[in-house]
């Protein structure tokens, strides 16, 4: 089975999330034996952000590091998991909030698709990006 890193790359949905964890030098990390729970913002949710701001945001590896660890929960939380709680701590050290009320949302991003595991973990895709505050 394929960890976080190499089950985005195969996707092939995840060349902005996979170029930008290269960038934030997280690819050691979210190789490594986790478990982690990766909420994974997937090509199109990062179209959503200006190209200009984007830009920005890769050449700032501290910002970008806070962006990419913001998407990532320490354990692996399954779907059914995710659906008992109201929020949940990130490893930028942010919470993020769950609403179950229409389907699952974590800050107001929906998930597209849940628990696709990994060999250090699950992923769920979202439909956009997460900024900590």
């Amino acid at each position: 089975m394929k960890n976080i890193v190499e089950k985005a790359i195969e996707a092939g949905q995840f060349n902005t999330l996979v170029a930008a964890v290269k960038a934030a030098g997280l690819v050691e990390t979210l190789s490594g034996p986790g478990p982690f729970t990766v909420f994974a913002p997937n090509d199109a949710a990062f179209a959503k952000i200006p190209k200009a701001t984007l830009d920005v945001v890769l050449k700032d590896k501290a910002k970008l590091t806070a962006i990419l660890t913001y998407h990532v929960v320490s354990g692996k939380v399954m779907a059914k998991d995710v659906m008992k709680m109201k929020s949940v701590k990130t490893l930028q050290g942010g919470s993020l909030t769950i609403d179950t009320s229409d389907g699952v949302k974590v800050n107001g991003a929906k998930v597209i698709q849940a628990d696709i595991e990994v060999s250090n973990g699950v992923c769920h895709v979202i439909d956009s990006v997460l900024m900590p505050k």
